[in-house]
């Protein structure tokens, strides 16, 4: 694995090296309180990207995750974890595929607040489980595999979507998506039986 990770780091190296840049460098302006907030200032003056950018921060995470967080800060999971595990996955599936399909803004944004709220759910149970099933000698060498697999994850899901994206359109890949998160869930629900069967987090 780390061996593989080191092979790809090599070669996005490779890759970059070989991206031509201009022999004459841009002549960069002097740092300025004017200048460090010149971004902020230039994205309220557009408010197409007020929307796009704020889209994501008070559909997703405050209308979804965060609101979703604090429910699970005031009551615990409890019972048929590993079906709420799944149900989680499937509902993050279908609002993918519901969002990817949208013509509608208003549906558009309620479906990104369930996909927040399913993923927070996904998150705090797969959080808990990796240090609960694992004894105090090996908890660092699992949580280090865990982290690899997550931050593995993000790039190539983002890899993923870039291509699927350039390859088929932002539409179907989104779809896609969905229905393959949909997909993996089902599959995992029958490979992993005693995930599915899990009582409690302990």
């Amino acid at each position: 694995m780390y061996c593989a990770a080191a092979l790809l780091f090599i070669a996005g190296c490779a890759s970059i090296a070989t991206v031509a840049v201009p022999r004459q460098p841009a002549r960069k302006e002097p740092a300025t309180l004017a200048s460090l907030f010149a971004g902020i200032r230039f994205i309220f003056q557009r408010r197409i990207l007020q929307g796009t950018l704020s889209l994501d921060l008070f559909c997703v995470l405050l209308g979804g995750a965060i609101l979703m967080s604090l429910v699970l800060t005031r009551h615990s999971l409890r019972g048929a974890i590993g079906l709420q595990l799944f149900a989680a996955l499937f509902v993050f599936g279908l609002a993918t595929v519901v969002f990817g399909l949208s013509k509608s803004i208003p549906l558009s944004i309620v479906a990104l607040a369930v996909l927040g709220a399913a993923d927070s759910v996904s998150m705090v149970v797969r959080g808990s489980l990796v240090p609960l099933h694992t004894p105090d000698n090996m908890l660092g060498r699992v949580s280090a595999v865990n982290t690899l697999f997550i931050g593995t994850s993000n790039q190539l899901g983002e890899f993923e979507s870039g291509v699927t994206a350039a390859l088929m359109g932002t539409v179907p890949a989104a779809v896609l998506g969905g229905i393959g998160t949909i997909a993996i869930a089902g599959l995992w629900m029958w490979w992993f039986p005693e995930l599915r069967k899990l009582r409690s987090l302990h």
